[in-house]
């Protein structure tokens, strides 16, 4: 996957290049299951890469062009399965990740928390992140971001 132009979905078989627009990231998605949250963010549930089920969040900057993707699930009963099963999925797909921290210890709320690792894949134009913080209690982050 060229991950520096955009974002290939395996199943519906989707290219979604970076810096689309809403009216092309709609008609793109059109017919998939695509739906409208809010100005600028969709979701869609789809396998976004091959073998991972689950939900996809396209965020648009405010400047109206699509530049982050949100991996997440309907119910996290099992975080520590959700985890190790997206962590998996991304390291088969991006390889090792460029930066990782254990959990052994308390990070600040935006960088991890206790017993799960920190990810970060830097690769072409794009950032990779995937923890756990404490946002009202455990909250899985599973990301990309054009940078």
């Amino acid at each position: 996957m060229d991950i520096s132009r955009g974002f290939q979905i395996s199943a519906p078989a989707i290219f979604v290049p970076w810096l689309a627009d809403e009216a092309e990231i709609t008609r793109l998605l059109a017919g998939s299951g695509i739906k409208k949250v809010t100005t600028g963010y969709y979701t869609l549930e789809c396998e976004p890469l091959v073998g991972l089920r689950c939900l996809l969040g396209f965020h648009l900057h405010a400047t109206g062009k699509f530049t982050e993707l949100e991996f997440f699930r309907r119910s996290y009963d099992d975080l520590k399965g959700s985890f190790g099963d997206f962590q998996r999925h991304f390291e088969s797909a991006f390889g090792e990740p460029t930066y990782k921290v254990d959990g052994s210890f308390e990070y600040p709320a935006e960088v991890g928390s206790i017993g799960f690792p920190r990810s970060e894949w830097k690769l072409s134009g794009t950032r990779i992140v995937h923890y756990i913080f404490d946002r009202f209690g455990p909250e899985e982050h599973m990301r990309i971001q054009k940078i």
